[in-house]
């Protein structure tokens, strides 16, 4: 991070000095105590567990000098040697001092989001843009109100693109991240049943998602999934934008005209101002072709070669817990523990069927879909015969997958449910085999990587 001085940050936040050097300068901002230093500024931030005013002792001990405070707050300060800011929300200072980092660098933003696939769609875009540019993305996923502005600290001058993945759970949380960003490019992967608990329909999403077109002009383009039910009626619509769409169906600006999957590698023909491309990307699964042509349109967007995206494509790396193919204890594991939901349970399911060995899906609850809870897991298991050889489902929820699945002829034999990961690692000795291809996958809160570690 380039140097602030408490000047700008006053003038990004609309603060107070209450104590201070004006002319003091910063090099980082962050809301972990632990990472505080005499050159950081700690913005104090409430949480719903915590609240960081509880913490300025312990930024001050660690050497910091500069602390931004929320005027709500009673707790104070009373060292002498600071520089203190008062707010009236820290949060939004957070956000609204990346907004002004930001705004140093006139460089391309490209934003990106989607129901399922979201981090992954980042990573390619990351990857095509990277073989040309110097490209800053959010790491792991600090994707939300305070993932995004962290990120945003990062850029320096030696910067010539930014990539950067949002995620909401609810309404206004991507309008926010969109007014700190103002994309020039944005792409929405799906529209799929992620969040439906707090957004009540798919609907909902779709109308959530489209915030990132908050601030859009006739400059900005839209990078959008024309195969999708929600995103595809955007082509019927007059926009005050540019839309650009990939899939497979060929009223598509871009379109996958066939494809083969190979052991670690998908081969796609990509249809491009109708001329037929040959591309390859390092990593399994027809959904992975729909997230590497909305990095073939993006690249196309910031005027790369074809040879340049091409090249890109075949240097993306995925993000740990999605899609990692493990060859261990002489056994393949897909590990794609990250999260889950019946658009990526069902992708994961299609590229386990691919294998020739024998296949266990090791599968668990989805969480956050509220009223579709059973509809969303009965969906999964209409879709598990044909795709796996033995079942083995683990939590609440997760028994509607067995369920229908039996209920659409999967052998009972063969199907197995467990109430925990203790109950199942009991089994797993008796059901798994030597080369064995494995799926391990459910949402994040169920903590499936413990399987892992244990196949």
């Amino acid at each position: 991070m380039q140097k602030l001085s408490i000047e700008e940050l006053l003038k990004a936040t609309d603060g107070k000095l209450l104590k201070g050097d004006i002319f003091y300068e910063i090099n980082d901002v962050v809301i972990d105590s632990r990472n505080a230093n005499k050159d950081n500024v700690f913005v104090a931030i409430i949480g719903k567990n915590l609240d960081g005013h509880k913490f300025l002792d312990s930024a001050y001990k660690n050497g910091c000098k500069t602390f931004i405070k929320n005027e709500s707050s009673s707790i104070n300060i009373s060292y002498e040697d600071i520089n203190l800011i008062e707010v009236k929300n820290t949060e939004l200072a957070l956000g609204d001092i990346s907004k002004y980092y930001k705004n140093k660098f006139d460089i391309p933003y490209v934003a990106v989001t989607g129901s399922v696939g979201k981090t992954t769609t980042r990573d390619f875009i990351h990857s095509v843009l990277s073989y040309k540019f110097k490209t800053l993305k959010n790491e792991g996923n600090l994707n939300n109100n305070f993932g995004v502005p962290l990120t945003l600290f990062n850029l320096d001058d030696t910067y010539e693109c930014s990539v950067i993945e949002m995620g909401m759970s609810g309404f206004k949380e991507i309008e926010y991240l969109a007014n700190i960003v103002n994309p020039n490019i944005s792409v929405i992967s799906n529209i799929g049943l992620s969040h439906i608990e707090n957004l009540g329909s798919q609907e909902g999403i779709f109308e959530a998602k489209m915030e990132i077109t908050k601030n859009f002009n006739k400059d900005n383009v839209l990078i959008v999934n024309g195969d999708d039910k929600f995103l595809s009626t955007l082509k019927e619509k007059s926009l005050d934008y540019k839309l650009k769409t990939f899939g497979f169906g060929k009223d598509n600006d871009i379109y996958c005209k066939d494809y083969e999957i190979l052991n670690n590698s998908t081969e796609f023909i990509c249809v491009i101002d109708n001329k037929e491309e040959k591309t390859e990307i390092p990593t399994v699964g027809k959904h992975n072709i729909y997230n590497a042509m909305a990095s073939i349109l993006v690249g196309l967007s910031l005027k790369m070669s074809l040879e340049e995206i091409k090249e890109g494509l075949l240097k993306f790396v995925p993000t740990k817990m999605r899609l990692d193919i493990i060859n261990s204890n002489n056994k393949t594991i897909i590990n794609d523990c990250y999260n889950a939901s019946p658009e990526s349970m069902e992708a994961a399911l299609s590229i386990l069927s691919k294998y020739e060995n024998r296949k266990v899906a090791i599968l668990g609850d989805m969480f956050e879909m509220g009223d579709y809870t059973e509809y969303g897991h009965r969906k999964v298991g209409k879709n598990i015969l044909n795709n796996t050889d033995i079942l083995i489902t683990i939590g609440n929820s997760s028994k509607f997958i067995s369920e229908e699945a039996i209920k659409n002829g999967f052998t009972k034999e063969n199907c197995y449910h467990f109430q925990t990961k203790e109950e199942g690692i009991k089994n797993f000795s008796k059901i798994l085999k030597d080369d064995d291809v494995v799926l391990v996958k459910a949402s994040r809160g169920m903590q499936f990587e413990k399987l892992i570690e244990y196949i």
